[in-house]
């Protein structure tokens, strides 16, 4: 059977975007506005999102939203259902400070669960119901290649990721009888404007020289993937973590 262009397209679609503002998920809400999406661009850093969604045009509607907020949750769910049902959630806010285990903090251990893990339930439990009303939703969670890999410095940071996967897993099964996918992306080291203030050059080449392929990852990688994981084409895929590292860990 030939592909339909229409499985590429998610005209008429809405699309929940968190992390929006910048990177990876900056690219997600471009790639899914650019295919038809009306994508709601969710971000607690207000001016680099309003920038962002007025360079996407008229189909982003930018929420100042922060993940590790409840109210704030609600707010940006209650706001995007206002004018119809929500398709399509991309849950990709996080932070990722280094920092040695032996220094690390249980304030500095629940802050990064408040708001890489904890964000995402916060999100999922506020949107799932509509979808699963509706019988029907794709969720797409973005986890990272850490977890598969460990990391040190980062312990706090890839137990939060790892996370992000049981709870992609959990949630497939339970929902899957009411039409819900809800995969994951596990990205390597992609090359965004933050990198540069928690990694060095040192630290930039190494990556590249553990990949496959031997370039680095761009956000446009991983909003590729996302489409994918958004449309038609992944309609027999849920539970499942798809790794686009340019071939760090194979699994």
């Amino acid at each position: 059977m030939a592909l339909m262009a229409e499985e590429l397209q998610l005209n008429g679609k809405t699309a929940v975007v968190t992390g929006a503002a910048a990177g990876i998920g900056a690219a997600i809400a471009h790639m899914f506005a650019a295919q038809g999406a009306r994508v709601v661009l969710a971000d607690r850093d207000a001016g680099p999102l309003r920038a962002t969604a007025a360079v996407i045009g008229p189909n982003a509607l930018p929420i100042v939203c922060d993940v590790g907020d409840t109210g704030s949750v609600a707010a940006l769910a209650a706001t995007a259902l206002a004018s119809g049902p929500v398709d399509i959630l991309v849950n990709n806010a996080g932070v990722y400070p280094r920092r040695p285990f032996l220094e690390m903090t249980e304030e500095d251990w629940d802050t990064i669960h408040n708001i890489n893990l904890k964000g995402v339930f916060r999100c999922c439990r506020a949107l799932l119901p509509s979808m699963a009303a509706r019988g029907s939703g794709k969720i797409v969670n973005i986890s990272s290649v850490t977890f598969h890999l460990g990391m040190a410095n980062l312990v706090h940071y890839v137990a939060s990721k790892g996370g992000i996967i049981g709870l992609t897993r959990s949630l497939a099964r339970e929902f899957g009888p009411s039409g819900i996918h809800v995969n994951c992306i596990t990205p390597g080291a992609v090359l965004v404007e933050h990198e540069k203030d928690v990694t060095s050059q040192d630290d930039r080449r190494y990556f590249v020289s553990q990949q496959c392929l031997p370039r680095r990852i761009l956000p446009l990688d991983i909003a590729r993937a996302a489409l994918f994981l958004a449309t038609p084409l992944s309609d027999a895929i849920t539970g499942q973590t798809l790794n686009v590292d340019g071939g760090w860990h194979m699994h």
